[in-house]
């Protein structure tokens, strides 16, 4: 018989050193993991972060509401494409630095529970970042509609009726973020899956009443409209078929995209 003390980890069935050995019964999220560089599951994780930072955070939960104001104010405007970017890239910036704020706070709270100076340093640093964003985005929000909102001769959503693809855009953004917000609040399913409401239904629902009013001046409109039911209603049904939503939450999800469509084209339209 071999003396223990000289076996090998090999030897003994141990990993060798620098590995960890997965139980057969770890959690799921363990030993269940998809392989590394699944694109799906790779959006799945970055939506899941999103909600988590929504649900959890106040002042994410302000930038959002922020921005979602600010785009509706830009289609009102009816903003050029430049300007659009700008704006965009303003408020992203905003919402970037947050979650990166909530990212290094989660970390250094995992492993650290006494206070140190320097702690307090990374973590006002962080903090810092995410005011210098703001303050920015407010300046650029600032030059940006200042001169539209301050001409006398503009109506707001004046120019909204020949851009419908703004007004279509604006719907099916909102109608994404909605849901983003619905599922943070309830905490059901996961971004991409499962959940109250089922956002597949809801921006196949919305895009299929963007049709239908875009397209009603025109000829064979009715037609327009039933192909894009009935691709919304495909939509639909792959979801309850595949067990991820119950017939309830793809309802919610078509009357909320429906709705949403509906209350933006005729406030701006």
């Amino acid at each position: 018989m071999s003396d223990p003390s000289t076996e090998s980890p090999g030897d003994r069935g141990d990993p060798p050193e620098g590995e960890v050995e997965v139980s057969a019964h770890a959690p799921e999220g363990a030993a269940g993991l998809p392989k590394q560089g699944s694109l799906r599951w790779s959006f799945t994780w970055a939506f899941a972060g999103i909600v988590y930072v929504v649900r959890t955070q106040r002042n994410m939960q302000v930038h959002i509401g922020a921005v979602a104001g600010v785009l509706v104010l830009g289609l009102a405007v009816n903003l050029s494409r430049l300007e659009f970017l700008a704006v965009i890239g303003a408020t992203s910036l905003v919402l970037i630095a947050e979650m990166f704020n909530t990212a290094i706070e989660a970390a250094i709270d995992a492993v650290v529970t006494d206070y140190h100076p320097l702690i307090k340093i990374a973590k006002d640093v962080a903090a810092g970042a995410v005011l210098i964003a703001a303050v920015n985005a407010a300046a650029t929000a600032y030059l940006v509609f200042y001169p539209h909102i301050s001409d006398p001769h503009h109506r707001l959503g004046s120019a909204l009726h020949s851009a419908p693809a703004l007004l279509v855009a604006g719907a099916l953004l909102l109608t994404i973020v909605a849901v983003l917000i619905v599922k943070a609040a309830t905490g059901s399913g996961s971004p991409l899956r499962g959940g109250l409401p089922s956002g597949h239904s809801a921006v196949a629902f919305a895009g299929w009443m963007a049709i239908t009013i875009v397209a009603d001046p025109y000829a064979h409109a009715g037609l327009v409209s039933m192909l894009a039911f009935l691709m919304a209603i495909l939509v639909a049904q792959s979801r309850l078929e595949a067990g991820i939503h119950s017939a309830f939450e793809v309802a919610a999800g078509a009357i909320l995209g429906v709705a949403l469509t509906i209350m933006v084209f005729w406030v701006f339209g």
